[in-house]
């Protein structure tokens, strides 16, 4: 069990510290799992005969899948993290640098999180990314409501200047077309 904690420093350095993104993650910390269940079946004796023997083997085997599962788990979270930051920042460069929908935009940065969190979950697992896709959409939606917001205000404000204009525009020809009649009638 102490060459598996070796191993899962190595993703935990690049996750955690360096705030990268390991490409199938999910297939590393697979292997990770399944290499140390390999290693302790290998070193364990036969249990063929006896069922208390077999089954504290079970009971083991268990113990250390949990207990390689959790930090592995923990460094999904992480990772999970890390891509919906990556697919939030690709959402608004495109909603900002593009004339494409905020529509589109949201699909396609919902569609490179989805990409990266399939990638990263281990298939055995009952890890999920669920929570994660759903704040991403959550903000993506918030982000787009507030720029419609805020185009909206933009708008209004432009009207109501232009009605201000209109108005000083009208105020000034009446000004002019008193002062004509004023010095029309004076002289």
């Amino acid at each position: 069990i102490k060459k598996p904690p070796k191993k899962i420093e190595a993703p935990r350095r690049k996750i955690v510290d360096e705030n990268s993104i390991i490409p199938d993650f999910g297939a590393q910390a697979e292997q990770i799992i399944s290499t140390a269940i390999e290693e302790f079946s290998r070193s364990a004796p036969s249990t063929s005969d006896d069922t208390v023997a077999s089954t504290a083997y079970a009971l083991k085997l268990s113990e250390l899948e949990t207990t390689l599962d959790a930090p592995l788990q923990v460094l999904y979270l992480r990772q999970l993290a890390l891509l919906r930051e990556q697919a939030l920042s690709s959402y608004r460069s495109a909603s900002k640098a593009s004339e494409s929908s905020d529509y589109e935009a949201m699909l396609a940065a919902d569609a490179q999180f989805l990409r990266g969190a399939e990638s990263s979950t281990r298939k055995s697992s009952a890890w999920t990314y669920d929570s994660e896709r759903s704040h991403l959409q959550n903000v993506m939606n918030e982000f787009a409501q507030t720029t419609k917001k805020l185009t909206e205000t933009r708008i209004q404000s432009s009207q109501q200047q232009s009605t201000a204009m209109q108005f000083l525009q009208h105020q000034q020809q009446m000004i002019q077309q008193l002062q004509m009649q004023l010095y029309g009638q004076s002289s």
